[in-house]
């Protein structure tokens, strides 16, 4: 069959692939000439760097292999180590310090709480066996009075204090009004609770005796007036004669201690001058611890036994020079204690002012109110 491509475009064909044949073979042979020369190249340039490094290996070993370096290396070592003794040695004495000093707060804290807890654990026997058999403080006024040993129907404990106070503490100045050094009469309490019959040791400020003596009555279970008589005695605030027919009504031991009691409050009255006491005064310090409803209890004296905190009231009180009118019913016993502060006329209660003009009667009309008692007699 005659061919279809004409001789034209056969002649071109052939000389195409020919031409294209050679360029290839021409480009291999460039390209192995190129590669051969790139290889070359990386071969004489890795020579040459591993050269340069063994030179400087070389150079260094030789610069190490030295006296001088070598010492100036050994030199550095030593010191660097030196250093790092001194650094463990001080952190190993630091340890060892507050060591110490955590095992003495430690020991600290442990010694504290363990005499605390023997308080606590004290008290709670006391309360489960009701009151110890020696306490005054808390115990019905009949009751503290059964077991002295004295022919006197009152605690011997406020016989005690008024002895005290009108043989050396009478001119004390705004006595019964400042509560005292918290510590001192927690130490009477503790000194009255063991013996009750106990004498108020010499030296002790006025004031401390003043205010043991409002604690013993605010602690009470009930005042010396009696819940049953509350209404009656305050409604005969304005006439003797209704005041003594009801005090008459009176159990004994509370008629005759509160006849001693204002009999104290009178003498106490009377150097007012000095004392800056007046029986209105010393009315509004004692009516709130004497004559109390059931709802309407003296918690602060309570809690000042139990070492609760309460703030004082913010009653105008115009504390003494150099005194703190705050009072840290928390304080510990290395803290300092503010030896007089306002002692409040209630714990945020309404002010009961028929006690208080009750009170004050008793006071300026002492003798002829209690005209059956005894008559009262300092040694």
């Amino acid at each position: 069959m005659p061919s279809l491509i004409s001789p034209q475009w056969h002649d071109k064909a052939t000389g195409f692939f020919s031409s294209s044949g050679v360029k290839l073979r021409e480009a291999k042979e460039s390209a192995g000439t190129f590669v051969g020369e790139v290889t070359k190249d990386t071969k004489s340039n890795v020579v040459e760097v591993a050269g340069r490094v063994g030179s400087m290996v070389k150079t260094r070993w030789a610069l190490l292999q030295q006296p001088s370096t070598r010492h100036a290396v050994q030199d550095r070592l030593i010191s660097a180590a030196a250093t790092t003794s001194v650094f463990l040695r001080k952190g190993l004495s630091g340890t060892k310090d507050t060591v110490a000093v955590g095992k003495s707060k430690v020991e600290e804290v442990a010694k504290k709480t363990a005499q605390k807890s023997k308080t606590i654990l004290t008290d709670i026997e006391r309360w489960q066996k009701g009151v110890a058999s020696t306490d005054v403080f808390g115990v019905p006024v009949e009751v503290t009075v059964q077991r002295q040993d004295c022919s006197k129907p009152i605690p011997q404990i406020l016989v005690n204090c008024a002895d005290y106070l009108v043989v050396s503490g009478l001119n004390a100045l705004y006595l019964f009004k400042y509560d005292g050094d918290k510590k001192v009469i927690h130490q009477l309490i503790s000194l009255y609770n063991q013996d009750s019959n106990a004498s108020v040791p010499e030296g002790t400020n006025p004031v401390d005796v003043a205010a043991l003596a409002k604690c013993y009555l605010a602690c009470l279970p009930e005042p010396l007036t009696t819940f049953e008589l509350y209404n009656e005695i305050k409604g005969a605030r304005t006439s003797i004669y209704s005041m003594r027919n009801i005090l008459k009504r009176l159990p004994s031991v509370n008629y005759m201690t509160l006849e001693f009691v204002t009999a104290l409050l009178l003498r106490v009255s009377q150097k007012s001058l000095l004392n800056k006491m007046d029986a209105r005064n010393l009315a509004m310090e004692i009516a709130p611890i004497i004559m109390w409803q059931k709802d309407q209890r003296p918690e602060f004296y309570s809690q000042y036994l139990n070492h609760m905190s309460k703030s004082p009231s913010k009653r105008s009180l115009d504390p003494p020079p150099g005194s703190d009118s705050n009072f840290d019913m928390l304080a510990d016993d290395g803290e300092a204690i503010v030896a007089s502060s306002p002692i409040p006329l209630d714990d945020d209660t309404p002010v009961d002012f028929g006690a208080i003009e009750v009170v004050q009667l008793l006071i300026e009309h002492h003798n002829a109110i209690f005209t059956d008692a005894n008559e009262t007699v300092w040694r």
